[in-house]
């Protein structure tokens, strides 16, 4: 698992979308590049969105340079990627040669002509794509054809605080989301208020950006999976949203929930859980690493999130790197996509995170990625903490992990998710009831579909 908030998790602005039509059409559909695994490469490999600024970087990165050869000159362009300016440089026929994406974006950039499909590039270094996880593949695969290499995996699991579950009478069964019925009990025996203020939030559903999350909980899906066909007015997504906002309701309302939950020292030791001020909530899986490094002590508890039926179930999100079109060095950016992300390349750099942390007297709780081998093999690498509740942790992490979900890729990403989330926020601020929120959703989501799948037809 990662030690810091991932970069990628950062969303795309609208005004990027719009630009985006400027990179329409450049570069064409297919590259004249020729791709050797055993070739050897010369040349600037500018890398967009991308810093080396912990070990797992550091050490896949030199093993990287490695694999290309001394006559490749690799420049970072650290910090979150700039879309707009991604953009800009594509359509103005001087992109960098690899970018490090948001799996969720790939859609967006292939259907407006700013990456290349990487066809021939995993053909000719030999990429085994068996090896990737198929969620992670599908959010990177457009129109039949790959777009980009996956890299990090992001899922959620269930965090606790285990002394208010037990002097509650409760357990990670009554809050894993196998039963709403329970969540809802549960969260009212958590709850509690001081002077008429909330003093502690009992469960937290994690609205809006979960809702794609009890949706599929409950078997629905906010787009169809050929990416064409948005589902949000679905009954069963309905449902799920009537559900969610109700925790919040119970609680006196999202507003209040809202405003207590972000004056807390989230990532400090001040932070709920250490605080004893929430009960439950769903929750991506490197925030268990910020609660190990900065109240290893707080009673916390750890399940998987788990659909209705009582089975594990998480929503995999993550990063990709992908060839912009215009690359002056694709061949390298190929190598380069394909050394970061293979088996030996993670596997060394789990080494090096577990001798830091035996240096630092801290716990190695595994590495999430999109490629199974290597998940595998660094899985086994974990061993046990003597400490119950990290154990259980990472069990719960890699359970996660193989039974995740994914939104298709699809050529209005961020419109499409700004239409559902708008949607649900308007029920949050009481603006309208569920059935109408998602109607709207419905309408608006469909249309950003439509224009995308267009224009990219066109």
């Amino acid at each position: 698992m990662q030690r810091r908030v991932p970069a990628y998790l950062c969303a795309m602005s609208l005004s990027a979308l719009v630009l985006a039509g400027c990179a329409q059409g450049t570069g064409g559909s297919s590259s004249d590049a020729s791709f050797d695994r055993n070739a050897d490469l010369s040349g600037k490999l500018t890398v967009m969105g991308f810093g080396a600024d912990d070990e797992i970087a550091k050490v896949r990165l030199a093993e990287t340079k490695k694999a290309l050869g001394s006559k490749v000159k690799v420049k970072l362009v650290s910090g979150d990627l700039d879309i707009q300016q991604f953009l800009s440089s594509v359509a103005a026929g001087d992109p960098p040669e690899v970018v490090y994406a948001d799996r969720g974006q790939i859609g967006s950039f292939a259907s407006r002509g700013a990456v290349m499909p990487l066809d021939d590039c995993i053909k000719g270094e030999k990429i085994d794509t068996s090896t990737y996880r198929k969620p992670a593949l599908n959010q990177v695969t457009f129109a039949g054809k790959v777009y980009g290499i996956p890299e990090f995996n992001v899922v959620q699991i269930v965090q606790a605080n285990a002394d208010l579950l037990r002097k509650a009478g409760l357990s990670t069964d009554d809050v894993n989301g196998s039963s709403w019925q329970a969540v809802g009990k549960a969260n009212k025996k958590l709850m509690r208020k001081s002077g008429g203020k909330l003093s502690v939030i009992g469960y937290d559903s994690k609205l809006p950006e979960f809702l794609p999350l009890w949706a599929r909980a409950d078997g629905a899906d906010l787009i169809s999976a050929d990416g064409k066909k948005a589902q949000v007015d679905d009954p069963k997504v309905v449902a799920a949203l009537k559900f969610a906002v109700g925790i919040y309701d119970a609680q006196g309302g999202f507003g209040k929930v809202k405003a207590y939950r972000d004056s807390a020292d989230f990532f400090g030791d001040g932070n709920q859980f250490a605080t004893g001020t929430l009960g439950a909530m769903p929750m991506e899986q490197w925030y268990v690493n910020v609660l190990n490094d900065v109240s290893p002590d707080a009673p916390v508890t750890f399940d998987t999130f788990r659909n209705t039926s009582g089975q594990p179930l998480a929503w995999a999100s993550g990063s990709a790197w992908a060839i912009p079109k215009g690359s002056k060095n694709p061949e390298a950016a190929c190598r380069f996509a394909r050394t970061m992300t293979q088996t030996s390349s993670w596997v060394k750099a789990a080494q090096e995170r577990i001798r830091l942390r035996k240096k630092d007297g801290g716990l190695f709780t595994g590495v999430l990625t999109g490629n199974v081998q290597a998940d595998t093999k660094i899985q086994a690498m974990v061993k046990p903490s003597g400490d119950r509740k990290w154990d259980q942790a990472v069990a719960a992490t890699y359970a996660a992990n193989d039974h995740a979900f994914s939104m298709p890729a699809n050529p209005a990403g961020q419109e499409f998710e700004t239409a559902w989330q708008d949607g649900v926020n308007r029920v949050l601020n009481g603006q309208q009831t569920p059935e109408q929120a998602m109607k709207q959703a419905q309408q608006e989501a469909q249309k950003a579909l439509d224009d995308g799948w267009a224009e990219f037809d066109k």
